[in-house]
């Protein structure tokens, strides 16, 4: 998630760590270094200096608390400035009545008609029923792409590729759900901020549709034009929060931050990835924590509680603790990782085993796991209980039983062993901190 912002101001905060003194000349180059990483994201100019002074002014003139050194202090500042900035305190979202209506704005290309789809999958998480309106007249496949979405998850979508009229399509998808789901979505079609014509067509759709909640649904990659953009959209309804999707990996996500900034409008989602689970509530803190590299206890606990019902995922958590790490251990610790999401996402959530990771942590996807299974199966029961045993001979048995090549076993080896160096560290340095409470969580 925003990986260049993560890893400038992450080496920003190991600076800080690492100073002897903290006077107006480190507080400046401090400043410079934040200054650099938030505007190369995005982040609006005005908005970033304002923020720079007010951490240099903090530090200087705020009597240090107790217990805290003056480079302790200043991270502090640098973190509650940061959250300061996209919203002091989680807002979620509340439903408040039976159907709860939810109209959808966004530009297009912005992800609205996919985030539709992710924002009714974590209702159903939620244990709410929920369907989709698709009033969207403008984009041809719109109604077959959320059907695509929303047929997996048993979500009914209503639409009419037929009827090019929005309005009369709001009401009769209205009339339709009736007072049958806990949740009705409606989808509009996506529009830049200079056509009039489809705005009016929301001011219109809002006033039939009679929404409790306006979500806007902002792209994360498209830079500071999303300032502009999230203002024309607030003149012409109000607009009750905000999604911002493709928080993934290559977003800078600034120019979106700063927006929600300026509009004064509450985050209530992110999107951090292409498939329907990759969709979070937005907490301040624990967004702010994972950019500055301090990870994300809370989220992981949540992620893992999800995806670890049955025993068999309790065993494979308990490896981590135990110190016990084979190569079928980390298969089935693979699987799990997978469904919690990306790993390096989840990696990321650890205090301390974020910055541990290989660079490439990113690219390891799912084809190239699916790769490690099949050379894990050319293996025998003794060398996926022993790897260290595996050498030469070994390795070239393994790759032709494998159909792969000899430098794919030792790629297996070598992520192995950066794994296993990352999940003992867990082990020793966590039992009593962040892992003892995820395991605590887990087992309940």
């Amino acid at each position: 998630m925003l990986e260049g912002l993560s890893e400038s101001l992450t080496q920003t905060m190991k600076k800080i760590s690492g100073m002897s003194i903290i006077d107006k000349a480190t507080l400046k180059e401090i400043s410079k270094d934040i200054q650099r990483a938030l505007i190369q994201s995005d982040v609006n100019i005005k908005l970033v200096f304002e923020l720079t002074k007010k951490i240099e002014k903090r530090a200087l003139e705020e009597e240090l608390p107790k217990g805290l050194s003056p480079k302790d202090h200043v991270m502090r500042i640098v973190y509650d400035e940061l959250v300061a900035l996209i919203g002091k305190e989680t807002v979620p979202l509340k439903i408040t009545e039976k159907p709860y209506k939810i109209m959808m704005l966004g530009l297009q290309g912005s992800g609205k008609t996919t985030t539709t789809a992710k924002l009714a999958k974590y209702l159903q998480k939620k244990g709410l029923t929920s369907a989709i309106v698709c009033t969207d007249t403008w984009r041809p496949a719109a109604y077959e792409q959320l059907k695509q979405l929303a047929e997996p998850l048993n979500i009914p979508v209503y639409g009419n590729p037929e009827n090019k009229d929005a309005v009369d399509l709001a009401q009769k998808g209205l009339e339709n759900f009736g007072s049958k789901y806990d949740v009705i979505l409606v989808d509009t079609a996506g529009r830049h901020k200079e056509e009039q014509e489809l705005l009016d067509e929301m001011t219109e759709l809002s006033t039939v549709v009679e929404p409790h909640e306006v979500i806007l649904v902002i792209d994360g990659t498209i830079g500071q034009q999303a300032r502009k953009q999230a203002e024309a959209f607030k003149k012409t309804t109000t607009i009750g929060s905000v999604i911002i999707s493709k928080l993934d990996g290559s977003a800078k996500g600034g120019g979106a931050l700063s927006a929600v900034a300026e509009i004064h409008t509450p985050i209530k989602f992110i999107g951090t990835g292409e498939r329907v689970d990759d969709f979070e509530e937005f907490d301040p803190n624990r967004f702010i924590s994972r950019l500055l590299g301090m990870g994300d206890i809370d989220t992981l606990i949540e992620r893992a509680s999800e995806v670890t019902s049955e025993k068999d995922d309790r065993e494979m958590v308990d490896s981590i603790i135990s110190g016990k790490f084979t190569l079928k251990d980390m298969e089935n610790q693979l699987q799990m990782m997978n469904k919690m999401g990306p790993i390096n996402q989840i990696m990321k959530m650890i205090p301390g085993l974020g910055n541990q990771l290989p660079a490439n942590a990113s690219e390891e996807t799912e084809e190239k796991l699916e790769m490690y299974k099949i050379l894990m199966s050319s293996m025998t029961e003794y060398e996926l209980e022993n790897p260290e045993v595996i050498k030469k001979s070994r390795i070239t048995r393994i790759s032709r039983g494998a159909g792969l090549t000899n430098d794919d076993v030792k790629d297996l080896l070598k992520y192995y062993n950066v794994t296993k160096k990352a999940m003992k560290g867990m082990g020793n340095r966590n039992m009593n901190g962040s892992m003892g409470k995820l395991m605590r969580r887990i087992s309940r």
